[in-house]
Protein backbone atom coordinates (compact mmCIF):
# COMPACT_ATOMS: atom_id res chain seq x y z
CA UNK A 1 0.00 0.00 0.00
CA UNK A 2 2.14 2.85 1.33
CA UNK A 3 5.58 1.35 0.81
CA UNK A 4 8.23 3.34 2.65
CA UNK A 5 5.93 6.15 3.73
CA UNK A 6 4.80 5.37 7.30
CA UNK A 7 1.83 7.42 8.43
CA UNK A 8 1.98 9.60 11.54
CA UNK A 9 -0.34 11.66 13.73
CA UNK A 10 -2.50 11.50 16.80
CA UNK A 11 -5.32 13.79 15.74
CA UNK A 12 -7.42 13.66 12.58
CA UNK A 13 -5.97 16.91 11.27
CA UNK A 14 -2.40 15.65 11.82
CA UNK A 15 -3.05 12.35 10.03
CA UNK A 16 -4.74 14.11 7.13
CA UNK A 17 -1.93 16.67 6.83
CA UNK A 18 0.73 13.94 6.80
CA UNK A 19 -1.05 12.04 4.01
CA UNK A 20 -1.53 15.22 1.98
CA UNK A 21 2.14 16.06 2.42
CA UNK A 22 3.03 12.66 0.98
CA UNK A 23 0.78 13.29 -2.02
CA UNK A 24 2.22 16.75 -2.60
CA UNK A 25 5.81 15.50 -2.43
CA UNK A 26 5.12 12.59 -4.77
CA UNK A 27 5.87 9.93 -2.15
CA UNK A 28 2.25 8.78 -2.31
CA UNK A 29 1.40 8.24 -5.95
CA UNK A 30 -2.09 8.60 -7.44
CA UNK A 31 -4.01 5.37 -7.01
CA UNK A 32 -2.15 4.36 -3.83
CA UNK A 33 -4.46 2.47 -1.44
CA UNK A 34 -4.71 3.63 2.15
CA UNK A 35 -4.90 1.19 5.07
CA UNK A 36 -8.31 0.17 6.40
CA UNK A 37 -9.57 2.36 9.24
CA UNK A 38 -9.09 -0.13 12.05
CA UNK A 39 -5.69 -1.25 10.80
CA UNK A 40 -4.32 2.30 10.68
CA UNK A 41 -5.96 3.13 14.03
CA UNK A 42 -4.17 0.16 15.63
CA UNK A 43 -0.82 1.16 14.07
CA UNK A 44 -1.14 4.75 15.31
CA UNK A 45 -2.69 3.88 18.65
CA UNK A 46 -5.78 6.05 18.09
CA UNK A 47 -9.53 5.53 17.97
CA UNK A 48 -10.88 4.33 14.59
CA UNK A 49 -13.19 7.37 14.63
CA UNK A 50 -10.08 9.58 14.50
CA UNK A 51 -8.87 7.87 11.32
CA UNK A 52 -12.38 8.04 9.86
CA UNK A 53 -12.41 11.80 10.49
CA UNK A 54 -8.98 12.15 8.83
CA UNK A 55 -10.13 10.25 5.76
CA UNK A 56 -13.26 12.39 5.65
CA UNK A 57 -11.14 15.57 5.67
CA UNK A 58 -9.02 14.22 2.82
CA UNK A 59 -12.08 13.21 0.81
CA UNK A 60 -13.67 16.63 1.26
CA UNK A 61 -10.43 18.27 0.10
CA UNK A 62 -10.36 16.11 -3.02
CA UNK A 63 -7.18 14.23 -2.09
CA UNK A 64 -8.65 10.73 -1.73
CA UNK A 65 -11.74 8.86 -2.73
CA UNK A 66 -13.55 6.32 -0.59
CA UNK A 67 -15.47 3.39 -2.05
CA UNK A 68 -16.93 1.48 0.90
CA UNK A 69 -15.51 -2.02 1.18
CA UNK A 70 -13.10 -1.28 -1.66
CA UNK A 71 -11.28 1.05 0.70
CA UNK A 72 -9.75 4.48 0.15
CA UNK A 73 -7.09 5.56 -2.32
CA UNK A 74 -5.29 8.65 -3.55
CA UNK A 75 -7.25 10.21 -6.38
CA UNK A 76 -5.78 9.67 -9.87
CA UNK A 77 -5.42 13.45 -10.27
CA UNK A 78 -5.66 15.15 -6.87
CA UNK A 79 -6.93 18.73 -6.88
CA UNK A 80 -3.50 20.04 -5.86
CA UNK A 81 -2.04 18.93 -9.22
CA UNK A 82 -4.20 20.59 -11.91
CA UNK A 83 -4.42 18.81 -15.23
CA UNK A 84 -3.50 21.91 -17.18
CA UNK A 85 -0.01 21.53 -15.75
CA UNK A 86 0.34 18.42 -17.91
CA UNK A 87 1.66 20.12 -21.04
CA UNK A 88 4.39 19.82 -23.62
CA UNK A 89 6.80 22.79 -23.84
CA UNK A 90 6.65 24.54 -27.22
CA UNK A 91 10.15 24.89 -28.69
CA UNK A 92 10.90 27.80 -31.04
CA UNK A 93 10.70 25.67 -34.17
CA UNK A 94 7.35 24.04 -33.32
CA UNK A 95 3.74 25.02 -33.91
CA UNK A 96 1.44 24.95 -30.88
CA UNK A 97 -1.71 22.91 -31.59
CA UNK A 98 -2.38 22.18 -27.92
CA UNK A 99 -4.03 25.29 -26.50
CA UNK A 100 -7.70 24.89 -27.48
CA UNK A 101 -8.06 28.57 -28.36
CA UNK A 102 -10.34 29.94 -31.09
CA UNK A 103 -8.80 31.70 -34.08
CA UNK A 104 -8.41 35.40 -33.16
CA UNK A 105 -9.07 36.32 -36.80
CA UNK A 106 -12.56 34.79 -36.47
CA UNK A 107 -13.49 36.67 -33.31
CA UNK A 108 -15.64 39.80 -33.68
CA UNK A 109 -14.26 43.32 -33.34
CA UNK A 110 -14.93 44.32 -29.73
CA UNK A 111 -14.49 48.07 -30.19
CA UNK A 112 -18.03 48.91 -31.43
CA UNK A 113 -19.67 46.73 -28.79
CA UNK A 114 -17.50 48.13 -26.02
CA UNK A 115 -18.37 51.64 -27.17
CA UNK A 116 -22.09 50.85 -26.90
CA UNK A 117 -21.55 49.40 -23.40
CA UNK A 118 -19.51 52.43 -22.33
CA UNK A 119 -22.18 54.83 -23.60
CA UNK A 120 -24.84 52.90 -21.69
CA UNK A 121 -22.70 53.11 -18.55
CA UNK A 122 -22.40 56.87 -18.98
CA UNK A 123 -26.14 57.25 -19.41
CA UNK A 124 -26.98 54.86 -16.57
CA UNK A 125 -24.08 54.17 -14.18
CA UNK A 126 -24.30 50.83 -12.39
CA UNK A 127 -24.15 51.41 -8.63
CA UNK A 128 -24.78 49.27 -5.56
CA UNK A 129 -28.37 48.14 -5.52
CA UNK A 130 -28.64 47.98 -9.32
CA UNK A 131 -30.24 44.78 -10.71
CA UNK A 132 -27.55 42.11 -11.05
CA UNK A 133 -28.40 41.12 -14.61
CA UNK A 134 -28.68 43.32 -17.70
CA UNK A 135 -32.25 43.24 -19.03
CA UNK A 136 -31.11 43.27 -22.66
CA UNK A 137 -28.81 40.29 -22.17
CA UNK A 138 -31.53 38.35 -20.35
CA UNK A 139 -33.96 38.96 -23.20
CA UNK A 140 -31.50 37.70 -25.79
CA UNK A 141 -30.62 34.65 -23.71
CA UNK A 142 -34.28 33.82 -23.09
CA UNK A 143 -35.08 34.05 -26.80
CA UNK A 144 -32.13 31.79 -27.60
CA UNK A 145 -33.15 29.16 -25.05
CA UNK A 146 -36.80 29.27 -26.15
CA UNK A 147 -35.79 28.90 -29.82
CA UNK A 148 -34.05 25.65 -28.91
CA UNK A 149 -37.13 24.25 -27.18
CA UNK A 150 -35.96 24.59 -23.59
CA UNK A 151 -38.52 24.92 -20.81
CA UNK A 152 -39.03 28.39 -19.42
CA UNK A 153 -37.17 29.24 -16.28
CA UNK A 154 -35.13 31.92 -14.55
CA UNK A 155 -31.79 32.95 -16.04
CA UNK A 156 -28.51 33.71 -14.26
CA UNK A 157 -25.33 35.38 -15.53
CA UNK A 158 -21.94 34.22 -14.21
CA UNK A 159 -18.26 34.40 -15.17
CA UNK A 160 -18.01 31.58 -17.70
CA UNK A 161 -19.20 27.99 -17.97
CA UNK A 162 -16.94 26.58 -15.28
CA UNK A 163 -17.93 29.30 -12.83
CA UNK A 164 -21.60 28.50 -13.37
CA UNK A 165 -21.06 24.75 -13.11
CA UNK A 166 -19.03 25.19 -9.91
CA UNK A 167 -21.80 27.26 -8.30
CA UNK A 168 -24.44 24.69 -9.26
CA UNK A 169 -22.44 21.72 -7.98
CA UNK A 170 -21.45 23.49 -4.75
CA UNK A 171 -25.01 24.41 -3.87
CA UNK A 172 -26.80 21.24 -4.96
CA UNK A 173 -24.40 18.41 -4.05
CA UNK A 174 -22.44 17.43 -0.96
CA UNK A 175 -18.83 16.27 -0.53
CA UNK A 176 -18.55 12.59 -1.34
CA UNK A 177 -21.29 12.64 -3.99
CA UNK A 178 -20.44 11.18 -7.40
CA UNK A 179 -20.99 13.09 -10.65
CA UNK A 180 -21.27 11.37 -14.03
CA UNK A 181 -18.82 13.01 -16.45
CA UNK A 182 -17.59 12.22 -19.94
CA UNK A 183 -14.36 10.24 -20.25
CA UNK A 184 -12.34 11.64 -21.94
CA UNK A 185 -13.73 14.96 -20.81
CA UNK A 186 -12.99 18.57 -19.97
CA UNK A 187 -9.86 18.63 -17.80
CA UNK A 188 -10.93 21.73 -15.84
CA UNK A 189 -14.16 20.02 -14.82
CA UNK A 190 -12.28 16.87 -13.83
CA UNK A 191 -10.07 19.05 -11.59
CA UNK A 192 -13.04 20.95 -10.16
CA UNK A 193 -14.87 17.88 -8.89
CA UNK A 194 -12.27 16.71 -6.35
CA UNK A 195 -11.66 20.33 -5.34
CA UNK A 196 -15.33 20.39 -4.29
CA UNK A 197 -15.02 17.00 -2.58
CA UNK A 198 -17.00 15.30 -5.36
CA UNK A 199 -16.12 12.06 -7.14
CA UNK A 200 -16.07 11.69 -10.94
CA UNK A 201 -18.02 8.75 -12.33
CA UNK A 202 -16.60 8.21 -15.84
CA UNK A 203 -19.04 7.81 -18.74
CA UNK A 204 -17.78 6.51 -22.08
CA UNK A 205 -18.69 8.35 -25.28
CA UNK A 206 -18.47 8.22 -29.04
CA UNK A 207 -18.92 10.86 -31.75
CA UNK A 208 -22.63 11.21 -30.86
CA UNK A 209 -22.01 11.90 -27.18
CA UNK A 210 -22.21 9.84 -23.97
CA UNK A 211 -23.19 6.19 -24.36
CA UNK A 212 -26.59 5.55 -22.77
CA UNK A 213 -25.59 2.26 -21.15
CA UNK A 214 -22.50 3.85 -19.60
CA UNK A 215 -24.53 6.78 -18.23
CA UNK A 216 -27.14 4.35 -16.94
CA UNK A 217 -24.45 2.36 -15.12
CA UNK A 218 -23.03 5.50 -13.49
CA UNK A 219 -26.47 6.62 -12.31
CA UNK A 220 -27.40 3.14 -11.10
CA UNK A 221 -24.15 3.14 -9.11
CA UNK A 222 -25.30 6.22 -7.23
CA UNK A 223 -24.12 9.28 -9.17
CA UNK A 224 -26.20 12.24 -7.98
CA UNK A 225 -25.29 14.59 -10.81
CA UNK A 226 -24.46 14.43 -14.52
CA UNK A 227 -22.64 16.94 -16.73
CA UNK A 228 -23.11 16.47 -20.47
CA UNK A 229 -21.54 18.53 -23.26
CA UNK A 230 -24.10 19.27 -25.97
CA UNK A 231 -21.71 20.16 -28.81
CA UNK A 232 -17.97 20.77 -29.36
CA UNK A 233 -17.10 18.31 -26.60
CA UNK A 234 -13.61 18.82 -25.24
CA UNK A 235 -11.42 16.97 -26.21
CA UNK A 236 -13.18 14.69 -28.72
CA UNK A 237 -15.49 17.10 -30.58
CA UNK A 238 -18.51 14.86 -29.94
CA UNK A 239 -21.95 16.40 -30.58
CA UNK A 240 -25.29 15.02 -29.45
CA UNK A 241 -27.49 13.72 -32.25
CA UNK A 242 -31.29 13.65 -32.02
CA UNK A 243 -31.28 9.87 -31.60
CA UNK A 244 -28.61 9.92 -28.89
CA UNK A 245 -30.36 12.73 -27.02
CA UNK A 246 -33.59 10.73 -27.05
CA UNK A 247 -31.80 7.67 -25.67
CA UNK A 248 -30.13 9.70 -22.93
CA UNK A 249 -33.44 11.32 -21.99
CA UNK A 250 -34.86 7.82 -21.48
CA UNK A 251 -32.00 7.01 -19.10
CA UNK A 252 -32.42 10.27 -17.19
CA UNK A 253 -36.16 9.72 -16.90
CA UNK A 254 -35.39 6.74 -14.66
CA UNK A 255 -33.47 9.03 -12.28
CA UNK A 256 -35.50 12.25 -11.85
CA UNK A 257 -33.59 13.19 -8.70
CA UNK A 258 -30.24 13.45 -10.52
CA UNK A 259 -28.92 16.96 -11.07
CA UNK A 260 -28.53 17.51 -14.84
CA UNK A 261 -26.13 20.15 -16.20
CA UNK A 262 -25.87 20.66 -19.97
CA UNK A 263 -22.73 22.49 -21.05
CA UNK A 264 -23.39 24.14 -24.42
CA UNK A 265 -20.17 26.16 -24.55
CA UNK A 266 -20.03 25.73 -28.34
CA UNK A 267 -23.12 27.89 -28.86
CA UNK A 268 -22.35 30.57 -31.43
CA UNK A 269 -19.43 28.81 -33.14
CA UNK A 270 -20.76 25.41 -34.25
CA UNK A 271 -23.18 24.42 -37.00
CA UNK A 272 -24.66 21.30 -35.38
CA UNK A 273 -28.23 21.69 -34.07
CA UNK A 274 -28.77 21.70 -30.32
CA UNK A 275 -30.61 18.67 -28.93
CA UNK A 276 -31.70 19.24 -25.31
CA UNK A 277 -31.76 16.59 -22.60
CA UNK A 278 -33.97 18.56 -20.23
CA UNK A 279 -37.61 17.61 -20.25
CA UNK A 280 -36.80 14.03 -19.27
CA UNK A 281 -38.25 14.67 -15.82
CA UNK A 282 -35.14 15.98 -14.06
CA UNK A 283 -36.30 18.07 -11.13
CA UNK A 284 -33.07 20.05 -10.95
CA UNK A 285 -31.35 21.09 -14.18
CA UNK A 286 -29.45 23.85 -15.93
CA UNK A 287 -28.26 24.62 -19.46
CA UNK A 288 -25.14 26.81 -19.64
CA UNK A 289 -23.94 28.85 -22.61
CA UNK A 290 -20.66 30.77 -22.67
CA UNK A 291 -19.31 33.70 -24.69
CA UNK A 292 -15.71 32.44 -24.57
CA UNK A 293 -15.41 30.49 -27.81
CA UNK A 294 -17.67 32.65 -29.98
CA UNK A 295 -16.60 36.12 -28.79
CA UNK A 296 -13.26 35.57 -27.03
CA UNK A 297 -11.97 33.85 -23.86
CA UNK A 298 -11.43 37.19 -22.09
CA UNK A 299 -15.18 37.84 -22.11
CA UNK A 300 -15.69 35.89 -18.91
CA UNK A 301 -19.44 35.54 -19.14
CA UNK A 302 -22.04 32.81 -19.36
CA UNK A 303 -25.81 32.60 -19.20
CA UNK A 304 -27.72 29.70 -17.69
CA UNK A 305 -31.38 28.72 -17.59
CA UNK A 306 -32.73 26.12 -15.21
CA UNK A 307 -35.28 25.23 -12.60
CA UNK A 308 -36.20 27.97 -10.16
CA UNK A 309 -34.44 26.51 -7.14
CA UNK A 310 -31.14 25.75 -8.90
CA UNK A 311 -30.85 29.12 -10.63
CA UNK A 312 -31.95 30.83 -7.44
CA UNK A 313 -29.08 29.20 -5.58
CA UNK A 314 -26.59 30.26 -8.25
CA UNK A 315 -27.80 33.87 -8.13
CA UNK A 316 -27.83 33.86 -4.35
CA UNK A 317 -24.26 32.62 -4.06
CA UNK A 318 -23.18 35.17 -6.65
CA UNK A 319 -24.68 37.98 -4.57
CA UNK A 320 -22.85 36.74 -1.46
CA UNK A 321 -19.48 36.68 -3.24
CA UNK A 322 -18.69 38.59 -6.42
CA UNK A 323 -22.04 40.40 -6.29
CA UNK A 324 -22.55 40.53 -10.04
CA UNK A 325 -20.77 40.18 -13.36
CA UNK A 326 -19.66 43.59 -14.66
CA UNK A 327 -22.45 45.25 -16.62
CA UNK A 328 -19.82 46.49 -19.05
CA UNK A 329 -19.22 42.85 -19.95
CA UNK A 330 -22.91 42.01 -19.94
CA UNK A 331 -23.77 44.91 -22.25
CA UNK A 332 -20.80 44.17 -24.52
CA UNK A 333 -21.86 40.53 -24.95
CA UNK A 334 -25.46 41.58 -25.51
CA UNK A 335 -24.39 43.97 -28.27
CA UNK A 336 -22.24 41.28 -29.90
CA UNK A 337 -25.15 38.87 -29.69
CA UNK A 338 -27.43 41.39 -31.42
CA UNK A 339 -25.02 42.32 -34.22
CA UNK A 340 -22.88 39.21 -34.75
CA UNK A 341 -25.59 36.65 -35.48
CA UNK A 342 -25.07 36.55 -39.25
CA UNK A 343 -21.34 35.67 -39.21
CA UNK A 344 -21.93 32.67 -36.89
CA UNK A 345 -22.61 30.34 -39.81
CA UNK A 346 -19.50 31.55 -41.64
CA UNK A 347 -17.29 31.05 -38.58
CA UNK A 348 -18.71 27.59 -37.93
CA UNK A 349 -18.10 26.66 -41.57
CA UNK A 350 -14.45 27.71 -41.35
CA UNK A 351 -13.89 25.66 -38.21
CA UNK A 352 -15.63 22.68 -39.77
CA UNK A 353 -13.53 22.94 -42.96
CA UNK A 354 -10.31 22.96 -40.93
CA UNK A 355 -11.38 19.99 -38.82
CA UNK A 356 -12.59 18.06 -41.83
CA UNK A 357 -9.35 18.74 -43.69
CA UNK A 358 -7.30 17.04 -40.99
CA UNK A 359 -9.82 14.24 -40.46
CA UNK A 360 -9.88 13.57 -44.20
CA UNK A 361 -6.09 13.52 -44.48
CA UNK A 362 -5.84 11.15 -41.52
CA UNK A 363 -8.59 8.86 -42.79
CA UNK A 364 -6.88 8.65 -46.19
CA UNK A 365 -3.80 7.36 -44.39
CA UNK A 366 -5.64 4.84 -42.21
CA UNK A 367 -5.48 6.81 -38.95
CA UNK A 368 -8.59 6.91 -36.77
CA UNK A 369 -9.55 10.33 -35.41
CA UNK A 370 -12.60 12.10 -33.98
CA UNK A 371 -13.92 15.65 -34.38
CA UNK A 372 -17.62 16.08 -35.13
CA UNK A 373 -17.69 19.70 -33.94
CA UNK A 374 -15.73 22.45 -32.24
CA UNK A 375 -12.06 23.31 -32.34
CA UNK A 376 -10.31 20.00 -31.65
CA UNK A 377 -9.55 16.60 -33.11
CA UNK A 378 -8.87 13.57 -30.88
CA UNK A 379 -6.44 10.93 -32.14
CA UNK A 380 -6.14 7.62 -30.25
CA UNK A 381 -2.50 6.56 -29.86
CA UNK A 382 -0.76 3.52 -28.34
CA UNK A 383 1.49 5.66 -26.13
CA UNK A 384 1.00 9.37 -25.51
CA UNK A 385 4.53 10.20 -24.39
CA UNK A 386 6.32 8.71 -27.39
CA UNK A 387 3.77 10.12 -29.86
CA UNK A 388 4.02 13.63 -28.42
CA UNK A 389 7.82 13.57 -28.33
CA UNK A 390 8.04 12.38 -31.94
CA UNK A 391 5.60 15.07 -33.08
CA UNK A 392 7.65 17.78 -31.36
CA UNK A 393 10.70 16.64 -33.32
CA UNK A 394 8.66 17.21 -36.49
CA UNK A 395 7.54 20.67 -35.38
CA UNK A 396 4.09 20.00 -33.87
CA UNK A 397 2.93 20.27 -30.25
CA UNK A 398 -0.32 18.50 -29.32
CA UNK A 399 -2.05 18.22 -25.95
CA UNK A 400 -1.49 15.07 -23.86
CA UNK A 401 -4.60 12.95 -23.50
CA UNK A 402 -3.78 12.49 -19.81
CA UNK A 403 -5.24 15.95 -19.24
CA UNK A 404 -8.67 14.63 -20.19
CA UNK A 405 -8.79 10.95 -19.31
CA UNK A 406 -9.96 8.99 -16.27
CA UNK A 407 -10.19 5.40 -17.50
CA UNK A 408 -10.40 5.87 -21.28
CA UNK A 409 -7.55 4.74 -23.60
CA UNK A 410 -4.62 7.02 -24.52
CA UNK A 411 -4.96 9.76 -27.11
CA UNK A 412 -3.75 13.21 -28.08
CA UNK A 413 -5.78 16.37 -28.71
CA UNK A 414 -5.00 18.57 -31.71
CA UNK A 415 -6.49 22.07 -31.93
CA UNK A 416 -7.45 22.72 -35.56
CA UNK A 417 -8.82 26.26 -35.10
CA UNK A 418 -5.93 27.80 -37.09
CA UNK A 419 -4.80 24.77 -39.08
CA UNK A 420 -5.07 25.41 -42.83
CA UNK A 421 -5.64 22.50 -45.27
CA UNK A 422 -2.03 22.52 -46.50
CA UNK A 423 -0.78 22.28 -42.94
CA UNK A 424 -3.25 19.46 -42.27
CA UNK A 425 -1.70 17.42 -45.06
CA UNK A 426 1.80 17.80 -43.63
CA UNK A 427 0.60 17.05 -40.09
CA UNK A 428 -1.15 13.88 -41.29
CA UNK A 429 2.02 12.73 -43.04
CA UNK A 430 4.01 13.34 -39.87
CA UNK A 431 1.45 11.41 -37.81
CA UNK A 432 1.81 8.48 -40.20
CA UNK A 433 5.55 8.62 -39.65
CA UNK A 434 4.99 8.65 -35.90
CA UNK A 435 2.21 6.06 -35.68
CA UNK A 436 2.37 4.16 -38.95
CA UNK A 437 -0.67 3.74 -41.23
CA UNK A 438 -3.45 2.16 -39.19
CA UNK A 439 -1.14 2.23 -36.18
CA UNK A 440 -3.32 4.21 -33.76
CA UNK A 441 -4.23 3.07 -30.31
CA UNK A 442 -7.54 1.76 -28.97
CA UNK A 443 -10.76 3.19 -30.28
CA UNK A 444 -12.53 6.00 -28.44
CA UNK A 445 -15.04 3.51 -27.00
Amino acid sequence: MLGDYPLKGRRASEIAAHIEQGVSSGQLAPGTSLPPLRELAADLGVNPNTVAAAYRLLRDRGVIETAGRKGSRILPRPALTPRDQIRVPVPPHARDLSNGNPDPDLLPDLVPALAVAAEAARAEPVLYGHPAFDAGLLALARASFEADGLPGGPIAVASGSLDTIERILATRLRPGDAVAVEDPGWGSLLDLLPALGLRPAPVRLDDEGPLPDSLAAALADGARGAVVTSRAQNPTGAALTAARAEALRAVLAEHPGVLLIEDDHGHGMVDQPYHPLVGAGSRHWAVVRSAAKAYGPDLRLSVAVGDEDTIGRVSGRLRLGAGWVSHLLQRTVAQLWRTDAAPVGRVAAVYRARRDALLGELAARGIEAHGESGLNVWVPVPDETSALAALVQRGWVAAPGARYRIQSPPGIRITTARLEPGDARQLAEDLVAVLGAGGTGSRLV
